[in-house]
């Protein structure tokens, strides 16, 4: 079975991206800094970066990716707050929707023998666009579990961009993957197979459908659940420097306790065309 047998792509694909190839140009999302590594965020110093897993586990052994023998694993440290990011880095050629769509799971360590299923506090997707006035970045996160509370499994974007800061008169940062201003999806709550240890895991489909002409959200999708995007906001700020044209696709996973949270991609396609 071949990785695009799993999606329903738009018209034009512009990725097809099988990690048993290799990460194929997906990298870690490093802070911007100029002059010294020092301007980097403090939130953005330990971004952790992407690797490529066969999915071995210490007690049903290698069970390999959904379509093959490798994913894309992002895995943050043993710390409460860690974040693992990936990101790949284009640009696009027309104004008209696109279509993500991955196959993804999200797991904690297997490090004591029970369910662990709050150790984990959310995964998600972006998006990282700007055209000649806005820098536009949709972001939807799944929140499986905050603190000590009971599991939320609730979806939730990202509408209030943090006030950014100048490193100089052509370089800006901003940390925009925190755990504060989200949105709860209307309607957003569902819950999303976890199996009954933390060494297996089961695959999740996951679709976003965005608009680069209008820069809004239309419609997304996690497995059997589709959501229309019409009261979903992305964030948006003025235009950056030196970025016009810019479409970046990112994953990433944060740590709910002092335990390593992993978030696994099968495999990604970014497609573009007429929705409908």
């Amino acid at each position: 079975m071949n990785a695009a047998d799993g999606f329903e792509p738009l018209s034009q694909i512009l990725l097809d991206d099988d990690f048993d190839r290799g990460l194929q140009g997906w990298t870690l999302l490093t802070g911007n800094y100029e002059g010294s590594l020092d301007t980097i965020l403090p939130e953005q110093r330990d971004f952790r970066p992407p690797m490529l897993s066969n999915l071995t586990m210490w007690d049903t052994g290698t069970a390999g990716s959904l379509h093959g023998s490798y994913a894309m694993k992002l895995a943050t440290r043993a710390r409460r707050d860690s974040i693992a990011v990936a990101l790949k880095r284009l640009t696009f050629r027309r104004a008209q929707p696109i279509r993500v769509e991955g196959w993804v799971t999200s797991k904690p360590e297997a490090t004591s023998m029970t369910l662990s299923d709050r150790d984990v506090r959310s995964f998600g997707i972006f998006l990282d666009l700007q055209d000649d006035e806005h820098r536009v970045m949709p972001h939807l996160r799944f929140l499986n579990a905050d603190g000590d509370g009971p599991p939320r499994h609730q979806w939730q974007y990202k509408a209030s961009p943090r006030r950014a800061q100048t490193i100089s008169s052509e370089t800006r940062t901003h940390f925009h993957l925190g755990n504060d201003q989200w949105t709860d999806v209307p309607d957003g709550r569902q819950d999303l197979c976890y199996n009954e240890l933390a060494t297996k895991q089961n695959w999740h489909y996951l679709r976003v459908d965005f608009d680069l002409a209008t820069m809004r959200y239309l419609e997304f999708q996690c497995n059997d659940r589709v959501w229309s995007g019409a009261s979903l906001e992305p964030l948006t700020m003025p235009a950056w420097p030196n970025l016009r044209g810019m479409l970046n696709v990112g994953f990433w996973v944060d740590a709910n306790t002092d335990s390593r949270s992993f978030l696994y991609v099968d495999s990604v396609m970014l497609s573009t065309g007429v929705i409908g």
